[in-house]
């Protein structure tokens, strides 16, 4: 098993040195999902919220979290993005057979020292709760669960993808 890479023999927080890391392609893709009521899933897919466009928003929401991980994960380090994608699907209750949801996945590369699976994982969040914000007034129960992530690629680990 590995050891935690962020303290130092003392026990004590620490950011990584990455200095020595040669570059090179990072990629992660990351998911999640928030379960809704049905009438609240059929405002966002008929774009008749009161707020507006509600996976547009979270889209850019879920970028803007992506290239603010750094600045919300205390020691992450900052990273020069060279792609953040998130796509929406969306999940009625007959494809859930409970509670409709939207699944937001995203996929954030670099060149870089170190990983982006943080910046993945943090759009999805992010992604998700501009979701409940946007959506809170007419249904304060809805749930975000099973974020995840499901591959990263690159770096000295190389490619890991989550089982089936």
């Amino acid at each position: 098993m590995s050891t935690l890479t962020h303290f130092n023999r003392a026990g004590e927080a620490r950011m990584v040195d990455v200095g020595a890391k040669p570059e090179s392609e990072r990629l992660a893709l990351a998911e999640g999902r928030i379960r809704m009521q049905p009438e609240t899933l059929r405002q966002i897919q008929q774009g008749g919220h009161a707020k507006g466009d509600v996976l547009g928003i979270a889209r850019i929401a879920a970028i803007m979290g992506a290239k603010r991980t750094a600045e919300l994960v205390p020691l992450c380090h900052p990273l020069a993005l060279t792609k953040v994608d998130c796509e929406f699907e969306i999940l009625d209750e007959t494809a859930t057979g409970s509670e409709p949801a939207v699944i937001c996945r995203v996929t954030v590369a670099t060149q870089a020292r170190t990983g982006v699976e943080m910046e993945a994982l943090c759009a999805v969040q992010i992604g998700l709760l501009t979701i409940y914000d946007m959506c809170k007034a007419v249904d304060r129960g809805m749930s975000i669960d099973g974020v995840r992530l499901l591959e990263k690629r690159g770096g000295r680990s190389g490619h890991w993808t989550r089982e089936a």
